[in-house]
C-alpha cells in the first residue's frame, strides 16, 4: 500500500472507516487514499478523526457509485481500488428492489469501467453470504456484482489489472446489525425472528486484515472466504442479557435461517488452506498455482459452507468480549 493511490468507495461505512483507521496506522508512506461516498454529513464527521492536516495524503470525493462520470473523475490515476459501496438492508432491499440494482450490480459495473480507463492495477469487491445461494434481492445483487467483477478479468486484453472478490459475514456491531438493536432493547424482551438462526462472524480488524492481505496475493478471477466462526442468534441475545427475555416475531422477508459462504454447486471449484477457502471460476487453468503458491488442497465436491454446519462456534463469553471491543 505503500506508494500507492488508494480508492475506496463506500469509504465512510463502517469497513471503510475501519479500513482508512488501519490503513493509516499501518502503511505510512500512502501517496493518496481517496475516501469516495454520498453522505456530505459522514464525510464531515470523518474528518474529524482523519483531518487532512493530520493526513495529507487523504481526499475526501462526494459521489455515488451510480454515477459514472464523476466516479471516473474522482479514480483517475489510482492504482487500488477497494469497493465496499452497497445497499444492504434486506427488507428495503424487498421494498425498493430497482434502488438496489442500481447501486449493487450497475454501480459495481461503473466500477469496472472506471478501473478500465483510470489506470488501476488491482480492484477488490467485497461480498456476502447472502450473495450465495440468494433467496433476497440483495443478495442476488450482491452475487451479481460478483459475477460482473470475475468476468471483467475476461476483457482486460493486455491491461495490467486484475479484479478478485472477497465474501465474509456479517460484522458485530456495524451500522445496521443486529447487535446495537438489540442493545436498543436491553431493558426489554429482545425481538427475535426465529430461535434456531445461526449466522457467520468476522470483526472489522479481520475483515480489513483480509482484504489487505488479499491485495497483496490476488491473481484475479477468485472469490476469497476467510475460515470464520458462527454464532447462535440465542447466544448472542445472553451474551447481551444476563437474564434472557425474548419473544419470536418471524421471519422478515428475504431473511435466512442460516446463512452460506460457499454453496455445493460451488464446491466444484473450490480450495481450502489453514486459513481460507478460494472458489475458482469452473474453467479455471490456475489451480496447481494455487496448490502450490497458497497450500490449498481441493473441498470434497458437495461440500457447503454454511453457518448451521460449521465446526467452530463462538462462545456467550467470546461474542461478549467482542461485542464490547466492537461497541464501546
Amino acid at each position: 500500500m505503500n506508494n500507492r493511490k488508494i480508492f475506496l468507495t463506500g469509504g465512510t461505512g463502517s469497513f471503510g472507516k475501519h479500513f482508512v483507521r488501519i490503513v493509516t496506522k499501518k502503511f505510512k508512506k500512502i501517496e493518496k487514499l481517496i475516501i469516495f461516498s454520498r453522505d456530505e454529513l459522514k464525510q464531515f464527521e470523518m474528518e474529524k478523526e482523519f483531518p487532512i492536516k493530520k493526513y495529507p495524503y487523504l481526499r475526501y470525493f462526494l459521489g455515488d457509485v451510480r454515477d459514472l462520470s464523476r466516479l471516473k473523475m474522482a479514480m483517475y490515476g489510482s492504482d487500488i481500488v477497494v469497493h465496499a459501496a452497497a445497499l444492504k438492508q434486506v427488507p428495503a432491499a424487498e421494498y425498493n428492489p430497482f434502488e438496489f440494482i442500481k447501486t449493487n450490480i450497475l454501480g459495481a459495473q461503473n466500477v469496472i469501467e472506471s478501473s478500465f480507463s483510470s489506470g488501476v492495477s488491482k480492484v477488490v469487491a467485497l461480498s456476502t453470504d447472502k450473495a450465495a445461494s440468494p433467496i433476497n434481492l440483495y443478495g442476488a445483487t450482491k452475487l451479481c456484482s460478483d459475477k460482473l467483477f470475475i468476468a471483467a478479468n475476461n476483457i482486460k486484453g493486455k491491461k495490467n489489472i486484475t479484479f478478485s472478490v472477497v465474501r465474509y459475514g456479517n460484522v458485530i456491531g456495524s451500522r445496521g446489525s443486529v447487535v446495537p438493536s438489540f442493545l436498543q432493547q436491553k431493558e426489554r424482551p429482545l425481538e427475535i425472528t426465529d430461535k434456531n438462526m445461526t449466522r457467520f462472524n468476522i470483526t472489522l480488524d479481520q475483515g480489513v486484515d483480509f482484504v489487505l492481505w488479499v491485495i497483496k496475493n490476488m491473481k484475479g478471477k477468485e472469490i476469497f472466504v476467510p475460515k470464520i466462526p458462527s454464532y447462535k442468534i440465542l447466544d448472542l441475545a445472553k451474551a447481551i442479557q444476563n437474564k434472557l427475555r425474548y419473544k419470536i416475531t418471524g421471519i422478515r422477508p428475504g431473511e435466512k435461517i442460516h446463512e452460506e459462504l460457499i454453496t455445493a454447486s460451488d464446491s466444484f471449484s473450490t480450495l481450502e488452506n489453514k486459513k481460507m477457502y478460494i472458489i475458482l471460476p469452473p474453467d479455471s487453468k490456475n489451480i496447481n498455482v494455487y496448490r502450490q503458491n497458497f497450500h490449498a488442497r481441493k473441498v470434497m465436491a458437495g461440500f457447503s459452507y454454511n453457518s448451521a454446519d460449521n465446526s467452530n462456534f463462538l462462545t456467550v463469553e467470546q461474542i461478549k468480549k467482542i461485542i464490547k471491543s466492537a461497541i464501546f
